[in-house]
């Protein structure tokens, strides 16, 4: 790229450079986490249900997934430092939409726009790194963004807890402001006269076109089969036939096409094919378990969205540890033994909450978190770079891109499921229960708590939440009995991927 021609920059300078453009991957990858602790909060003032609610998460995920594989042809119409710019002023002003947004349907709507916006910045945040520093420092560049990635997880979850238990929910928001404003000017300074150059370039329009109307149609499916009994609405069966008919039209078109906005022949490489599977695999269940873990603790153990985000933080502390470690380790072991290790720790951490109960002390929830961030740069840093390991150079930036969009939407279709999952197995499970209690086993729990002092009139309520408490448990220990079930076959998968024939470097787009 022409940026990579330019002399690097140095001293100060340099340094200045680092924190501002790995800022911009900071602020993108935060606002995917820090709603979820504070769904709960903004659904109940908006007056919504949390299974409504969790539109405000996939919303942006879907929008960002987007825009991702239109960095390129932008980069190059436009260049990569207005492109960046521009997207930074945008991903700002949408977000102080977000903020004063007054219903559901404003603050989806502005949650997609600010996607759109956030979607660019995840790649050209590493491109434009990349060309300040050094090549023979470019490792350093690398392993600053992808910290970035792995940090921002431990912020999210306590900042938006910590805001929406002391402040309004909008400052999740308004703290972009901040984070805008220097990334904004701080890379008008840094990357003055470093623009790349531009070429006028056509744009796949029909591929974007269909690509947006299967994204839509499918997501729309997903979230609202919840609510409408999935096949047995109209609407529902429209969406899955439109998504079918936009996904096979857009097959299509792609292959075909002389400059296509998703390049499919990407998939010819078993490689590429495998590990991103396996990638999408594991972010889907990981960001399942995001949006699960601090649902289940407001809703049904009594914290507040402060405590539910200490709860989940600990995640992050063992994944920046060893993210330094993984990176040094990836050029002198097989990368398939990596993610046979992080995905093994992945499942060992989700088994460990298959066996919590209703009485799990603090503890109880963020060890097994703790222990969750020691598998997450094994398998993100090395599918990364083994998804591309056998693909020729000039379809590394197009596997990468692909390899970035499938993950950013296993991401919001994870959140969806799990949701769905969880609420499924929740009223399997109470019918399960009230079938197997004995017939006079509320009579005998109704005269104790009349002897507990409890009035006659209150213990059905009490009966029926205890059962409804225990249903709950039960459906949330069967999600990571079946994720645990998951990690250990992804950690099998793995191993039909061909081993490198030459040590695999850490790869960041």
């Amino acid at each position: 790229m022409a940026a990579r021609e330019l002399q690097p920059l140095a001293g100060g300078k340099l340094a200045f450079a680092a924190v501002v453009l790995s800022l911009a991957n900071f602020m993108v990858v935060l606002d995917t986490t820090i709603t979820n602790v504070a769904m709960p909060t903004i659904s109940g003032d908006l007056g919504v249900s949390t299974t409504e609610g969790t539109w405000i998460i996939t919303a942006y995920a879907v929008a960002e997934a987007i825009t991702i594989p239109l960095t390129g042809w932008l980069s190059r119409r436009f260049g990569q430092v207005r492109v960046f710019t521009t997207a930074v002023v945008a991903f700002v002003i949408f977000s102080i939409c977000c903020g004063l947004a007054g219903s559901l349907g404003s603050l989806v709507l502005f949650r997609v726009l600010q996607g759109l916006a956030g979607g660019p910045l995840i790649p050209l945040s590493s491109t434009l790194l990349l060309s300040v520093f050094p090549k023979q420092k470019s490792n350093i560049a690398l392993s600053l963004w992808g910290m970035m990635t792995v940090v921002a997880p431990i912020f999210g979850p306590i900042l938006g807890g910590l805001i929406s238990d002391n402040w309004s929910w909008s400052w999740i928001f308004y703290i972009n402001i901040g984070f805008g404003i220097l990334v904004g000017f701080g890379a008008l300074s840094v990357l003055k006269g470093r623009e790349t150059k531009t070429e006028r370039s056509r744009i796949d329009a029909m591929g974007l076109a269909l690509l947006v109307v299967f994204v839509t149609a499918f997501q729309v499916m997903l979230d609202q089969g919840r609510e409408l009994d999935w096949f047995s609405s109209n609407l529902i069966v429209g969406c899955a036939i439109v998504s079918v008919v936009a996904l096979a039209l857009l097959i299509i078109w792609e292959l075909t096409d002389a400059d296509p906005v998703i390049d499919l022949s990407v998939f010819k490489s078993r490689n590429w094919l495998v590990s991103t599977i396996v990638l999408s695999l594991m972010f889907g269940i990981f960001f399942g378990n995001i949006v699960l873990t601090p649902l289940w603790l407001q809703q049904q153990m009594g914290y507040t969205a402060t405590w539910a985000g200490y709860a989940t933080a600990p995640m992050g502390i063992l994944a920046v540890l060893s993210s330094p470690l993984i990176g040094r380790l990836l050029p002198k072991v097989d990368p398939r033994w990596l993610v046979s290790y992080g995905m093994g720790v992945l499942a060992l951490s989700f088994f460990m909450r298959a066996h919590l109960t209703s009485q799990s002390d603090f503890m109880s929830v963020a060890v097994p978190m703790f222990i969750l961030g020691a598998g997450i740069p094994a398998c993100i840093i090395t599918l990364t770079s083994l998804g591309v390991s056998d693909l020729p150079p000039e379809k590394v930036a197009n596997g990468a891109g692909l390899q970035n969009f499938l993950r950013v939407m296993s991401m919001a279709i994870g959140a969806t499921l799990t949701q769905t999952y969880w609420e499924h197995m929740s009223k399997f499970t109470r019918t399960e229960l009230v079938n197997a209690i004995a017939p006079g086993a509320p009579t005998d729990i109704a005269m104790k708590a009349v002897d507990a002092g409890i009035p006659p009139e209150r213990t059905a309520a009490l009966f029926s939440r205890l059962v409804d408490g225990q249903s709950v448990m039960l459906a949330t220990n069967d999600f990571y009995a079946l994720a645990t079930v998951l990690m250990i076959g992804s950690a099998a998968l793995i191993w039909f991927v061909k081993k490198p024939k030459g040590p695999l470097k850490k790869i960041a787009h």
